[in-house]
């Protein structure tokens, strides 16, 4: 097998060994997709100043996020469906970042629950992403739950009150696991590795849903089950309860707006994510990167702000640092990693990003990824 040189190659080789189904929930967005085009392409549009005759023999990406020491300003996303990547997705990716020295976030909508996470590496403290459900008893047992794993930070995510529509989801009839028809049964049939996989493992539904929400035993489409669940009426003063009940650092996922920003911050959150859920919402919404200035001009110093949507290089990672965020995630890369060669690829993945991330900060001439700023930039938004 050629070696992965890139987060292309680990694209490439994923699409070759998941399901479709599976494989197209990653690699898509809602509707058109433009905004989740853009993610990625406004990244391009941001040039270096490159800079000769600096010593830069000694180099750290070191950092922190919410106080947690990180080998480099990255973490995993949150990512539902991660252990259709791969069996037991959650699991290995947790402990190729506990591995890493980054903070893996695990999904409400993962299929190895919290519980597994938590046993399977040796209950290092890793983080929840929180879904406000309409259920608010099965929202505090989450929270609950998440405590009791030794999550260190939760995650609470503001922009999926409704679903948007994701058409390769639809046409695929996304499930899991995968309805028994004509169609997914001859696609699953070529892929072994897969088929293997999941044969070996028992994490098969939902691990955080399936047995622990009131009478549900099963979720057979992902889209339906949301559309029921997921509450429209989710309004800042939910964050406030959490953060309550929760009594630990508090991340909310999905700013868009510096108006947001100000009601993120005045509803208690230690950090703010912009985002734009990877592209899969509002289709036509700013790309991430062309937004975060914004917000990191409205903060200021008052909660870190962290980035998502469109990371695949450590030169992502660099461009984001520059602009302003505190940190970074991500979740396809991960996702492409995971999908071709499983725990090895999400540490193949890391070890691109981080590599890429030094030594283009080399070129800027900077040694310490915590003293990067927008002078490194010719072009910015």
């Amino acid at each position: 097998m050629a070696e992965m040189t890139c987060i292309e190659d680990l694209r490439s080789l994923a699409k070759k060994r998941v399901p479709r189904m599976f494989y197209d929930y990653v690699d898509g967005g809602s509707w058109t997709e433009y905004t989740y085009r853009a993610n990625e392409a406004d990244f391009q549009r941001i040039e270096f100043r490159q800079r000769v005759a600096v010593d830069i023999t000694e180099r750290s990406t070191a950092s922190t996020m919410v106080g947690q020491p990180v080998s480099m300003p990255v973490a995993i996303a949150p990512t539902g469906l991660t252990g259709m990547q791969h069996a037991d997705g959650e699991i290995l990716a947790a402990r190729a970042a506990k591995r890493h020295g980054i903070p893996f976030t695990l999904s409400t909508m993962s299929i190895c629950p919290i519980e597994a996470v938590a046993e399977a590496t040796g209950r290092h403290p890793f983080w929840f992403q929180l879904y406000v459900l309409r259920d608010r008893t099965f929202v505090e047992s989450l929270i609950d739950r998440a405590r009791n794993a030794n999550c260190s930070a939760l995650v609470v995510t503001m922009d999926l009150q409704v679903f948007g529509q994701r058409h390769k989801d639809k046409k695929n009839g996304l499930s899991t696991p995968p309805k028994p028809t004509l169609r997914n049964l001859v696609n699953m049939a070529s892929k072994p590795r897969w088929c293997i996989g999941m044969l070996g493992t028992r994490h098969r539904q939902f691990g955080n849903i399936v047995g622990h929400a009131r009478g549900v035993d099963k979720i057979g489409s992902l889209v339906e089950w949301t559309q029921e669940q997921f509450d429209p009426r989710l309004s800042w003063q939910d964050v406030e309860w959490i953060k309550k009940r929760w009594d630990g650092k508090l991340i909310v996922k999905g700013i868009q707006d510096p108006e947001d920003a100000r009601l993120a911050v005045a509803s208690g959150a230690d950090a703010i994510i912009v985002s734009n859920h990877g592209g899969r919402q509002l289709d036509g919404a700013a790309s991430s990167i062309s937004t975060l200035p914004r917000i990191v001009e409205v903060v200021g110093d008052r909660v870190e702000v962290h980035m998502d949507g469109g990371i695949r290089s450590g030169q992502d990672v660099l461009k984001a640092i520059a602009l302003g965020a505190r940190g970074t995630y991500i979740g396809r890369a991960m996702m492409y990693g995971l999908g071709a060669l499983g725990e090895q690829g999400v540490t193949t993945a890391l070890n691109i990003i981080q590599n890429e991330l030094d030594l283009s900060m080399a070129f800027c001439g900077k040694t310490d990824i915590q003293s990067v700023d927008r002078s490194i930039l010719l072009t910015s938004f």
